[in-house]
């Protein structure tokens, strides 16, 4: 039997995204869809834009929303994702959490949910970028630190967070790989005049157009540089990532995950 799927800010560009993948999906199913209280589409079919019928409403009502729900995936704001989490304790509900610009409030709040419910807390939840993530740790284990890390993270123009979850998570997987870590190396964004700090990593963010997200970290040595580009051209693929998480959560019992669990990259 299909395990049933809320879905928090099933009206955005990536709520949309993981409507369509569960109603494509055999064992998941979409049993509530959050939206804002704001929202025009309020009580509308939450698959109306495909020109589909879900037979669910979209509702600005929490507990509405988790009524019938064995898991949560949530792309809101980190304000919504708090209230979410707290809900989803109380009701024993896993959770995936893709919301991006969590402060450390919100980060701790998480992890202290982990003691009462599973949840995969990822700034990206594509495969390919958890991909990529493993070979930049790898590349970091295994060139001198003389190899300088930069990086550059592309996204469409109405992001609101800049660097990217993920140009820092990436940042500090480098950080963390070289004994260090991102709030002592880190400078984000470089200006003025000076020469490059020893041991920092740097993050370039770019913002314009309806880029769904690039990122490349570069190690640069003496007469070579190295380069790991992700490159994203769908948000399907951070869907089909959740409905993977999803899976896992449904398996394992309470704690906080990423994607290299989901994945079996902590193994490598």
């Amino acid at each position: 039997m299909a395990a049933r799927v809320a879905v928090a800010g099933a009206t955005g560009r990536m709520g949309r995204m993981l409507v369509q993948a569960l109603l494509e999906c055999d064992d998941l199913v979409l049993s509530g869809a959050l939206t804002h209280a704001g929202s025009l589409q309020l009580g509308d079919d939450a698959a109306a834009f495909l020109g589909k019928a879900s037979e669910v409403v979209l509702t600005a009502d929490l507990v509405q929303a988790l009524d019938t729900a064995e898991l949560l995936i949530d792309f809101s704001t980190p304000e919504v994702t708090k209230a979410n989490v707290a809900e989803c304790v109380k009701r024993r509900i896993p959770m995936v959490i893709g919301t991006t610009g969590v402060d450390d409030a919100g980060r701790k709040a998480i992890a202290s949910a982990g003691d009462s419910i599973g949840i995969v807390f990822a700034p990206n939840m594509s495969i390919g970028v958890n991909v990529a993530l493993a070979l930049v740790a790898l590349a970091a284990q295994a060139l001198p630190e003389e190899y300088d890390a930069e990086i550059l993270e592309v996204h469409h123009r109405l992001k609101r967070d800049a660097p990217s979850g993920t140009a820092l998570q990436m940042g500090e997987v480098i950080a963390t790989s070289r004994g260090g870590s991102l709030a002592d190396q880190g400078q984000m964004p470089r200006h003025g005049l000076g020469l490059r700090r020893e041991r920092s990593i740097g993050i370039a963010s770019m913002r314009g157009g309806d880029v769904v997200g690039d990122h490349t970290v570069l190690f640069a040595g003496p007469g070579e540089r190295v380069e790991i580009t992700h490159r994203s051209t769908s948000r399907m693929t951070y869907a089909k990532g959740s409905l993977c998480a999803a899976r896992f959560l449904l398996q394992h019992s309470p704690g906080v995950f990423d994607m290299r669990a989901v994945l079996g990259l902590d193994t490598l």
